[in-house]
């Protein structure tokens, strides 16, 4: 299965969240094909610095502005879309506890937002959904199909059900009215312009070993995680906004790793002499996560690239310079 590339020169693309870790990289990809893209951030976690390589790229439009208040004037919204991709909300653990109102609110509000805005344009709509919309799962390895087990009023509900919602209000627009949507399921993703301080495993794992100092990792470290490198992440993105597909489709890889596996990999490739404590671990917290990869295979003709040690050594490199 091979998808055509859709959107390219002489499309325009609205992105929600543009300037964040994941959603800044998606955009170089849009602009590197000719799109002309539009980017919308409140930075509560985005950064200017993401995208400020583009502050010179006459296709490239960034808005300061929050979408849970709706789409401000601006010259670059008044012209219609080929596509809009609600990629904004904050989505660390950290975030979960410092920002639930703002994520509640971005999942919610900010998504009717988008698609009202994709409805309008006759724009195809692609929604960054989650892994964790899986929650703690009962079901090894997660296949689309598979419903969840998620606490609804734990600390990561306001993340887990706000994505929730979010593909509730996806396929509601789709069915109703029969507006062109894909779903993306995201799994644990790193890689370049990652905040250091976001509270994900990766980046605080690369700041503690680069600094030698301990690396803390939570519960015993038998949980595990299947982490993405973030090029990845975005050609498995384009190829599902390129298709006809709605999903909602995993995204990720199958690299599935032990936390305290992680950590020693890291402490390795950093050639760094921190020692490994085991700390408290946090509520709510998945024991497993690896995404079925089976329909982004046969549908997009998928297949991850970058393995993990050459991931995290770019990575790495990032958080050095």
């Amino acid at each position: 299965m091979s998808v055509q590339q859709r959107y390219g020169a002489g499309h325009r693309i609205l992105i929600s969240g543009g300037a964040g870790f994941v959603p800044s990289h998606v955009v170089d990809a849009l602009i590197d094909r000719g799109c002309t893209v539009v980017a919308i951030d409140n930075f509560v976690t985005g950064a200017r610095d993401n995208v400020a390589h583009l502050a010179a790229e006459p296709r490239f439009t960034l808005i300061e502005a929050d979408i849970t208040e709706g789409l401000p004037a601006h010259p670059a919204l008044a012209e219609r879309f080929d596509a809009v991709m609600h990629m904004a909300s904050p989505a660390s653990p950290t975030d979960f506890a410092k920002l639930p109102i703002e994520i509640l609110k971005v999942g919610s509000q900010g998504t009717m937002t988008m698609l009202d805005r994709a409805l309008a344009d006759a724009a195809r709509f692609l929604m960054a959904s989650t892994s964790e919309a899986y929650g703690d799962p009962l079901v090894h390895p997660q296949p689309e199909s598979y419903w969840g087990n998620v606490n609804p009023i734990g600390v990561r509900a306001v993340y887990d059900e706000s994505k929730r919602f979010s593909e509730a209000a996806t396929m509601a627009y789709h069915r109703f009215h029969g507006l062109s949507t894909a779903i993306v399921r995201i799994f644990n993703t790193y890689g370049p312009r990652m905040r250091p301080d976001d509270g994900r495993a990766i980046p605080t794992f690369i700041d503690q070993a680069l600094r030698g100092a301990p690396i803390t990792v939570h519960g015993t470290g038998s949980q595990t995680r299947s982490i993405t490198y973030v090029d990845d992440l975005v050609r498995g993105i384009l190829l599902l906004l390129d298709s006809n597909e709605t999903g909602p489709i995993n995204c990720g890889t199958e690299h599935e790793l032990t936390m305290l596996e992680l950590a020693e990999l890291i402490v390795r490739l950093c050639g760094s002499d921190s020692r490994i404590d085991l700390v408290a671990r946090t509520a709510d917290d998945p024991e497993k996560r690896r995404p079925d990869l089976t329909l982004a295979r046969n549908l997009l003709g998928y297949e991850p690239r970058v393995g993990p040690e050459d991931g995290l050594r770019r990575t790495i490199d990032f958080f050095k310079a």
